[in-house]
């Protein structure tokens, strides 16, 4: 049991579960992404990342300093989250498939 990851993920299915229940009610009944959807998950995870960022910083009290103790696990995380919206880019702004995701890269994103 590591705290650590105990706590990353707490936080993560908090902040997030909320715009995954509403993208699978969404896609009832055919099975089709809306508008609402993919912009839903992309702009939460932004403001996800940021804002609670943000906060973390600001609640320092003034003359206190905190320092990540494991750069490991910083360094995974920030190397993930930017990978994952640049992978994001690619597969909707780059042809072939312009605009829609293909299954191909639907498996290459879950795995």
């Amino acid at each position: 049991w590591n705290p650590t990851v105990a706590n990353l993920t707490l936080m993560a299915l908090g902040s997030s579960a909320p715009e995954i229940l509403l993208n699978v009610i969404g896609i009832f009944p055919t099975f089709q992404a809306g508008a609402l959807g993919p912009s839903t998950i992309v702009g939460s995870a932004a403001f996800n990342l940021l804002c609670i960022t943000a906060v973390c910083v600001v609640a320092i009290p003034n003359g206190e300093v905190r320092k990540i103790k494991d750069m490991g696990v910083f360094g995974c995380t920030c190397f993930f989250s930017i990978f994952a919206y640049i992978w994001l880019l690619i597969i909707i702004a780059l042809p072939p498939s312009q605009d829609v995701v293909s299954v191909h890269e639907g498996v290459i994103t879950f795995l």
